[in-house]
């Protein structure tokens, strides 16, 4: 999984995945690891979300990913965040440039 997120990253293609029973498409922007787990921060363009926002700005854990996918779409590249900060991050492992 590790592989195809910064694959995903590097390339800046749309990726498909479970969470929580949940299935996803989203950009990712940042791979990095925040107390302790690994993690990808994304921005969700299409399917479910439990929160009941099915778009936006999603920090998901690798761990509870599944059925990880790389998309042939590509997007433009990185969006700015609601605070204009970049979320935090212990140890950052790739990030859309």
């Amino acid at each position: 999984m590790d592989e195809l997120i910064r694959m995903a990253i590097g390339d800046k293609r749309l990726i498909a995945f479970t969470y929580h029973q949940c299935n996803r498409i989203a950009e990712p922007h940042v791979y990095g690891i925040r107390k302790g787990k690994h993690q990808v921060l994304t921005y969700q363009v299409d399917g479910e979300s439990r929160s009941g926002k099915p778009f936006g700005w999603k920090r998901v854990n690798l761990s509870d990913m599944s059925g990880l996918q790389v998309l042939a779409k590509h997007f433009p590249g990185a969006r700015p965040t609601a605070s204009g900060q970049p979320s935090h991050f212990d140890v950052i492992l790739a990030v859309v440039e």
